[in-house]
């Protein structure tokens, strides 16, 4: 019986197929899966060798997936992921050093998990960890834990707050020189607020905070990415509603003034977030707890 079963694609070949499917050339596939082009190719024609038929039509705008081909990338997306979280389950019951992969906002990281960071591997050198601002949709790979944004836990995940809440009003001291120390929130409101429109914090927040619901404003400038906001605050260009934990080494270098100690507490703020049905291992453990003492030492 062993003999007639039909032979199934090899893991390089489904890898090939979603990267060529992914970035629509073989030369580009090449560049991802770290293979040669001619290897690419020869994996290709391996497979559809082995199907009985073509996965991807040619044409001049790139590879196009046949129905065929639709059908095997859409199983080898589920046959991928499945093996890799066998091998991630396979290792976490190996004992001793392992590799953590954590999930991590960019801003978060640029701004307070990294200046950090080297204090954890000079403490655990034995300890290796990965870090990831997403999950591709091609090469799912689940993370450990994730650090989110939020205004409360999820129900599924064991969480532990990390900072955030405390939100400060702050700009580079040439902006309040230009403008003016704000004695008042009226003061602030004729200034020029600095906003990422899809981050919770907002002029409306901090005047609701004051009991000035109906106070706007005079100006706001969006950015589409909130790393924006900061840099143009450090620039003097306006003010910002900023998380203070993000913005330490700032306020202590004089780089961002927070005048008359203005802002609000938030209802969004950093969370340590773990699935609940995994059991953590002693690597995790031992970060968590470094995680959780960096956190609290700074009075949030």
């Amino acid at each position: 019986m062993a003999s007639g079963r039909r032979r199934l694609p090899s893991t390089t070949a489904l890898q090939v197929l979603l990267a060529v499917a992914e970035r629509g050339s073989t030369s580009a596939a090449a560049e991802s899966t770290a293979l040669s082009q001619s290897a690419v190719s020869k994996q290709l024609l391996a497979l559809e060798d082995l199907i009985g038929s073509p996965v991807f039509a040619r044409t001049p705008r790139g590879m196009i997936p046949t129905e065929v081909g639709s059908i095997y990338i859409e199983q080898a997306r589920t046959a991928l992921k499945a093996m890799e979280d066998a091998a991630l389950r396979v290792a976490r019951l190996k004992p001793g050093p392992r590799v953590l992969r954590l999930q991590v906002p960019p801003i978060f990281g640029d701004r307070w998990l990294l200046p950090r960071f080297l204090r954890f591997t000079e403490q655990h050198p034995e300890i290796e960890v990965q870090f990831t601002t997403f999950v591709s949709p091609t090469q799912s790979q689940t993370p450990d834990a994730i650090f989110r944004f939020l205004s409360e836990p999820l129900a599924e995940e064991e969480t532990n707050y990390l900072f955030g809440r405390e939100v400060l009003v702050v700009s580079a001291p040439s902006y309040w020189e230009k403008n003016g120390t704000p004695e008042t929130v009226e003061d602030l409101a004729d200034g020029i607020m600095l906003e990422h429109p899809q981050t919770p914090l907002h002029w409306n927040y901090f005047a609701r905070g004051q009991g000035k619901d109906d106070l706007a404003v005079r100006h706001t400038t969006r950015f589409g990415y909130y790393t924006m906001v900061i840099r143009a605050a450090l620039a003097g260009q306006g003010m910002a509603l900023i998380p203070r934990g993000l913005i330490l080494d700032d306020l202590a270098a004089g780089k961002l003034v927070n005048p008359n100690g203005f802002g609000y507490r938030s209802g969004y703020g950093y969370w340590f977030a773990k699935p609940r049905d995994i059991a953590p291992s002693a690597s995790m453990r031992t970060f968590e707890a470094w995680l959780m003492a960096e956190a609290e030492g700074m009075g949030d």
